[in-house]
């Protein structure tokens, strides 16, 4: 016989074994909206300090709108985050709610069920009428039967008691994590409104910003024009050094060659191989940063006929912002490009990475460096506060893609 109680159990287990996967990956998904929050709202905050040094400038920049787009593009995707956070919380209070009231009606049918076996129970307390029942059977195999049938019962009947407390218990916590749950939501849809309002804010203050440096157009174009002529100068100077520094290598490996001595060409080889294993897991030339202008053509952000080349990538830093190298080499070449911009090559085999505007450097030419190392000090232009790094990556004579090559991280 099956008795009701195992029925229950059964039910149970199945529910849990089939659901089990899904409360696993939705309490997985939103410890990782948590960590992903909590990055955003610290790049938020690395933002909001950049923008604060950036205004210490009496006139409107450039930086200042580089940094509200990426404080507000940081911005949306915290909304968007929170918004995730909450649908997956309305998943939760929903399955809970569902489970409140499968446990309410589970707990009253067990009740039920008890009380009906309690009245049976008291109308056949008295000991002759089990007896009598038990002795007035057809046989000995029958008579067996039905006292092992008071035995059951027996057994039964407590075990339906432990389930009516366990079940009890079950519904305290199910209401106790609802209540929370629906907090947790009231405090989210809080945060989101806040997050809205700011992001409202912060787009009114770009506006006002663009309106500004469109009226200072033709100081725009004069520091484009600026930029573009140290650009060249860097250009020339890096290619110039890389022609070099390969010319050099082609005439060791060719002398090693003669020698039969393969020792510092197998060196290089290994370096290039490890460099290029590590495409888009190098550290970040900068501790801390954000994207500030990206590989490739772009139109400029304000002067909407004029397009923009990058041969690298640009990050803004805080005051005093170091850079590191992204791998283990040998430093090449340290050049000023302007008096108060210094580059730095290092090579990795058959690959360089470039560092420049920098205002002071700890390493020089022929100097070995590891991966992180501190190489120089990134300038600091007086006239907008902007600290900011440009960074290029080499593969002999072809120019690449750096976004490919570093760390994945918002930017």
């Amino acid at each position: 016989m099956l008795l009701p109680g195992k029925n229950y159990v059964y039910y149970l287990l199945l529910i849990v074994f089939i659901f089990l996967p899904f409360w696993s990956f939705s309490q997985k998904t939103k410890e990782e909206l948590k960590a992903s929050k909590a990055k955003l709202e610290e790049d938020i905050r690395f933002t909001n300090k950049l923008l604060t040094e950036t205004k210490k400038s009496k006139s409107t920049s450039l930086n200042q709108l580089l940094i509200l787009e990426k404080k507000i593009s940081r911005r949306e995707e915290l909304i968007a985050t929170i918004t995730n956070e909450t649908e997956i919380l309305d998943e939760k209070i929903s399955e809970n709610s569902t489970k409140k009231r499968e446990l309410t009606k589970e707990l009253k049918d067990l009740k039920d069920e008890y009380a009906r076996m309690i009245y049976f129970a008291f109308k056949n307390r008295s000991i002759y009428n089990r007896l009598v029942f038990v002795f007035s059977a057809e046989d000995f195999n029958q008579a067996y039967r039905r006292l092992k049938y008071f035995q059951q019962y027996g057994a039964y009947r407590q075990t339906q008691a432990e389930l009516i407390v366990q079940t009890q218990e079950d519904l305290e916590q199910t209401i106790l994590e609802l209540e929370a749950q629906k907090q947790e939501k009231i405090s989210l849809m809080k945060e989101k409104e806040s997050e809205i309002q700011k992001l409202l804010d912060e787009k009114q203050e770009k506006n006002r910003t663009v309106d500004e440096l469109n009226r200072k157009e033709r100081k725009l174009s004069d520091e484009l024009r600026e930029k573009e002529k140290e650009a060249e100068k860097l250009q020339a100077a890096i290619e110039e050094i890389i022609a070099e520094e390969m010319r050099a290598a082609a005439e060791r490996a060719k002398a090693e060659e003669a020698s039969e001595d393969l020792a510092m060409s197998r060196a290089e080889m290994e370096l290039s191989s490890n460099f290029a294993s590590n495409k888009g897991k190098l550290p970040w030339p900068a501790e801390k940063g954000i994207i500030s202008g990206t590989f490739g053509e772009h139109r400029h952000p304000v002067l909407k006929r004029v397009k923009i080349k990058n041969n690298g990538i640009n990050i803004l830093t805080g005051e005093g912002g170091v850079a590191r190298s992204v791998f283990d080499g040998v430093v090449i070449s340290v050049r000023y490009i302007t008096n108060t911009n210094i580059a730095v090559i290092i090579k990795h085999g058959e690959y360089f990475s470039v560092y420049s505007n920098l205002n002071k450097v700890y390493i020089q030419r022929g100097d070995k460096v590891i991966t992180g190392q501190e190489i120089g000090v990134v300038y600091t232009n007086p006239a907008d506060n902007k600290t900011e790094l440009h960074f290029e990556i080499w593969k002999g004579k072809t120019l690449l893609n750096p976004s490919y090559w570093i760390l994945s991280r918002s930017s």
